[in-house]
């Protein structure tokens, strides 16, 4: 679906915008208003994960999304075009009206510029937050980890990130051997349904990643303002979707912003990067600095 093109159209309503395709999307019309009712249509949750997003209506060809109050279409329907782009062209469903149908696990591989490091990269989301292995003991409660390792002892790393998985390998042997042996290995795992990391492991992951920021939190007087802003304009509607967002931290010299997403935000991906456009245009307005950078961890 890579000739699909999306374009932005006003309407007569200033709260809704309307996202219009060169093709059909979706036979029948659909209106959601808010992510419970979004159950079978995964690119409606989707963005039901942006904190501004009140309605998504779907029929024919387009795309139609009315906002909550607390942003200006202006400032992120290019990003929001983008990222539905993206998903369309993903060939993911819209609607599933029958529950939808699971598709088989595909990995392919990509080079690093470390010659030591290989990444293999899946066609799913395995897991929220990067999280690292050095060795078997440390991998007990990840299963897709220790049995690379115990598969392929010349494994000395295992990292996770999102929907990859990159290995670094001992100076014993070469990539050329076993690429292909491992990538069909963690195929073959995907597609027998095994699980790759245990959800106590994930929740243990992420409380130690975000005890790690909490604890870098700055409380100078433009940090407040900041939080202030947030907890007015962005976090009401992030938690009525499940989610928080917590400000973290403002870097004067640079101003950066930083805020942690948890809960139905950080389990979002493709949400994340116009969210964080979202803050960043919001806290631009009313700080006037049109410096500020946001970055959402």
């Amino acid at each position: 679906m890579t000739d699909l093109t999306l374009t932005v159209q006003a309407t007569s309503h200033p709260d809704i915008i309307k996202l219009e395709a060169n093709r059909a999307l979706v036979k029948g019309s659909y209106e959601f208003k808010n992510i419970d009712e979004a159950k079978g249509a995964p690119l409606a949750r989707e963005l039901f994960y942006l904190p501004f997003v009140k309605t998504v209506y779907i029929s024919s060809n387009f795309i139609a999304l009315k906002r909550f109050p607390i942003i200006e279409w202006t400032d992120v329907q290019e990003e929001v075009r983008e990222q539905v782009l993206i998903y369309l062209q993903s060939g993911k469903a819209i609607v599933n009206n029958d529950g939808g149908q699971e598709i088989a696990t595909t990995v392919y591989t990509e080079t690093t510029p470390n010659p030591a490091v290989m990444k293999f990269v899946l066609n799913k989301r395995l897991v929220p937050i990067v999280i690292e292995y050095k060795n078997a003991t440390e991998a007990t409660e990840a299963p897709i980890a220790l049995a690379l390792f115990e598969n392929f002892p010349f494994i000395t790393e295992v990292f996770l990130d999102d929907n990859y998985i990159s290995l670094t390998k001992s100076d014993t042997e070469e990539w050329e051997q076993y690429t292909a042996a491992i990538r069909l290995f963690i195929t073959n795992y995907a597609n027998e349904g095994r699980t790759f990391i245990s959800q106590a492991e994930i929740k243990k992951q992420q409380a130690s990643a975000q005890a790690y920021w909490l604890s870098q939190t700055t409380n100078d007087a433009i940090s407040q303002q900041i939080a202030a802003l947030i907890e007015e304009h962005i976090k009401p509607a992030v938690a009525s979707d499940g989610g928080n967002i917590q400000f973290i931290s403002y870097t004067p010299d640079t101003f950066l912003v930083r805020v942690l997403l948890q809960g139905a935000c950080s389990g979002c991906p493709s949400s994340t990067q116009t969210l964080k456009k979202g803050i960043q245009a919001l806290l631009k307005s009313k700080l006037s600095n049109p410096k500020i950078q946001v970055e959402a961890i």
